[in-house]
């Protein structure tokens, strides 16, 4: 029997581990061991909502626990970054792989990051919503242009209520390793993309080893994940 290497998923801001449900059954098909997890506050989550250094300290928790062997990294949007904090430093993974994510460096956070490239229009900044609480959340009518333009409306349908706050340190802490100089990593741009724009996302993709596109919205693991398993398959079942 073919075993894979295991792949974790890590969600991006305000969803959980519920968003990777579609594409965890197809990995599932083709044999391919992965684990999505809840960061605190969120899912399923019964911890507080935290900054970036807690759901990078959360994740490597996880990691420890599994005790897993050469893992693949796999984040989304705000999961970029967690994913690139958690793995500094650690030497029992395989790849990182960028889901239209946040590729930082070593000092950059996500504001940051985006503060220091050239503006460009998506609809993510209309349906955000702040509070008083540092938190922030996301209008149901106008996430859907945002997160969803390609999926249909039964998996819309079953994504928006489950949306959580998502608290605003996470977007302004700042990274303290640049992993990929030791860990090889592939980035999935997403062309479609109406909440991190596809040349920004460009920006993030020329800092990875490889880089692959896909013609949909900013949730492929939803509307295209066959063709995001299509990628993943061989990093977690090199030749």
């Amino acid at each position: 029997m073919e075993f894979s290497r295991p792949v974790v998923l890590v969600h991006g801001a305000w969803h959980g581990a519920w968003c990777w449900a579609t594409f965890q059954a197809e990995l599932d098909r083709r044999g391919i061991t992965s684990y999505a997890i809840d960061l605190p506050g969120h899912g399923t989550s019964l911890e507080p909502l935290g900054g970036l250094d807690q759901d990078a300290a959360h994740l490597a928790t996880i990691l420890d626990h599994l005790d897993l062997t050469d893992a693949v990294l796999v984040g989304h949007s705000y999961g970029g970054a967690v994913i690139t904090q958690a793995a500094a430093g650690r030497s029992d993974l395989a790849h990182l792989v960028y889901v239209t994510a946040f590729a930082l460096n070593a000092g950059e956070s996500v504001m940051g990051a985006l503060r220091s490239l050239d503006p460009r229009d998506v609809d993510l900044g209309a349906a955000m919503q702040f509070h008083s609480d540092g938190t922030s959340t996301l209008d149901p009518r106008l996430a859907v242009a945002a997160l969803y333009g390609s999926c249909s409306p039964e998996a819309i349908a079953a994504a928006l209520p489950r949306l959580s706050p998502q608290p605003g340190a996470t977007m302004t802490q700042d990274v303290t390793g640049t992993p990929r100089n030791a860990i090889s990593s592939t980035y999935v741009r997403c062309l479609q993309d109406r909440a991190i724009h596809p040349e920004h996302q460009a920006v993030f993709a020329a800092r990875c080893t490889a880089q692959f596109d896909l013609d949909t919205d900013h949730s492929p693991f939803v509307s295209m994940p066959v063709a995001l398993a299509d990628i993943v398959d061989p990093i977690a079942r090199p030749a």
